[in-house]
Order: structure tokens, then C-alpha cells, then sequence
């Protein structure tokens, strides 16, 4: 589903009167009529689409994250999946405060990258990697990764953040990443492993086992990379289950 299939940003749409319209043929803002609906809310949203179809000409991802319900925002990865960037985050602990990042994945445009502590990992690379997106997206990584990387390199992470987990949540697919791969069929080269063997081969890699890092990097990415895979099943499973109508139109 695309942005210009929605209308649930506008004040005073819910997502009972949103599938009333697309049951009535308007399923895009090209289709809208402010006859077909009362004078205030013919008018909230036609204002609304004004406003929208420049905004999504500028390439505003912002204006889109703030004005879509939080249960909706999944919307916006089809219109931003081109420049969106999913990232993963190894520590050496759970708290921010006493903890390290170890190893930073960003998978982008096809392309990834990954940031390793005492290397390349600094604050300036992880924020030139993330202001280069339009669209973060992340597995559990408003609550985790985020807040992590803000207290770790001293950073404010502004972008629009799609956490997968809660889309996720929406579908009753519950549990870890890797649960949750299983559970639809995503399949990974090596045998999972855990946040504490995460851990000990960090500390494995600190004393001199170069290969323990490439484990580690190894795995750092495949969870970056699955989540791309993970999030275009999601959003097309919500997408079946929400919509009335036709998306074809681009």
C-alpha cells in the first residue's frame, strides 16, 4: 500500500470511514470527490492532499511519519523503500550506561555496511550513515538500538523510524527476530546465535580471534539484511488484510 491510498492522516478519518471510501471506489487521492462526503471533512481532506502531494514530491518522509497514526506508518515503506535504511546494533550488554556498541549494520539501496568499535565505528560515521536515509527501520530498535546509539556516540536520531516489531505485533507475529523469521519462512545460512554469544565473541575478538569477529560481523548483518525480507512479507500481509480496492495506480 502506498501513501496516496491513505487517507487516515486527515483529522477526523478513522479507518472506518477510510475503508467506507475504498469500498466506494476511492482508493487513491486521485479518486477523491469532496461531494462524496460531508462539507468539513470534503474539505479537511482536500487540504490534506494538497499539502501531502507536495510534501511527497519533496521527498518528505518527515511530514508522513508525523501525520499517519502509529499503527499505520507501515504505509510509508513503499513510497520510501528505495532510500530506506535498515540497521542492527551488537553490545557488549543491555545498558546503554555501562555497555559498549561492538558492531553497527546499515543495508541500504542493496548496498551494506558495517561499522566495528576501534575501526571505523565512530559518531561521525554512524550519523553520516543514518542521515542518509529517509526511512530508518529497525527490529526493536526504538526501544534498543536507538537509544543506545544516542547515549553511545553522543547523537539525536530524528529520522522517521519504522520499528518492525510492532508492525509485526499487528499480525500476531510475536517473539525475537529470529522467531519470527522462522514463523514465515525466512531462511539463514548459519545456526542462530545468542545476544551473550554476541558478546563472547566480542571478547574472543579482543583477545587476538580474528575469526570471532567475522562470526560476529557475519551475523550483525544477516539480521540487517533480513530485515528487508521481513519487512516486505509484513507489509504485504497487512496490506491484504487492511485494503479495499485496487493499488495498482502509480
Amino acid at each position: 500500500m502506498r501513501i496516496e491510498n491513505s487517507f487516515v492522516p486527515v483529522r477526523g478519518v478513522g479507518e472506518k470511514t477510510e475503508r467506507r471510501l475504498w469500498r466506494e471506489g476511492i482508493t487513491h487521492w486521485d479518486d477523491f470527490e469532496p461531494s462524496t462526503v460531508g462539507d468539513v471533512q470534503g474539505d479537511n481532506i482536500t487540504d490534506y492532499i494538497d499539502r501531502a502531494r507536495d510534501r511527497l514530491a519533496a521527498g518528505d518522509a518527515a511530514f508522513f511519519d508525523r501525520a499517519f497514526p502509529s499503527g499505520s506508518r507501515w504505509r510509508l515503506y513503499e513510497n520510501f523503500r528505495g532510500n530506506a535504511c535498515f540497521f542492527d546494533i551488537e553490545t557488549t550488554g543491555l545498558d546503554a550506561r555501562h555497555n559498549d556498541v561492538t558492531t553497527v549494520s546499515f543495508h541500504r539501496a542493496g548496498e551494506t555496511t558495517t561499522l566495528v568499535r576501534g575501526k571505523d565505528l565512530t559518531q561521525e560515521a554512524v550519523r553520516r550513515e543514518l542521515d542518509a536515509a529517509d526511512l530508518l527501520v529497525s527490529f526493536n530498535g526504538k526501544r534498543f538500538d536507538v537509544p543506545f546509539l544516542e547515549r553511545s556516540f553522543d547523537l539525536d536520531v530524528t529520522q522517521p523510524h519504522l520499528d518492525v516489531m510492532y508492525p509485526c505485533r499487528q499480525l500476531d507475529l510475536t517473539g525475537g527476530l529470529k522467531a519470527i523469521e522462522e514463523e514465515i519462512g525466512i531462511e539463514r545460512d548459519r545456526p542462530d546465535i545468542s545476544g551473550r554469544d554476541a558478546v563472547r565473541l566480542w571478547h574472543a575478538y579482543e583477545r587476538g580471534d580474528e575469526d570471532a569477529l567475522d562470526t560476529l560481523v557475519a551475523y550483525n548483518r544477516a539480521d540487517t539484511v533480513n530485515l528487508k525480507s521481513l519487512l516486505d512479507t509484513v507489509t504485504r500481509r497487512l496490506h491484504e488484510s487492511v485494503f479495499v480496492g485496487d493499488t495498482e495506480r502509480r
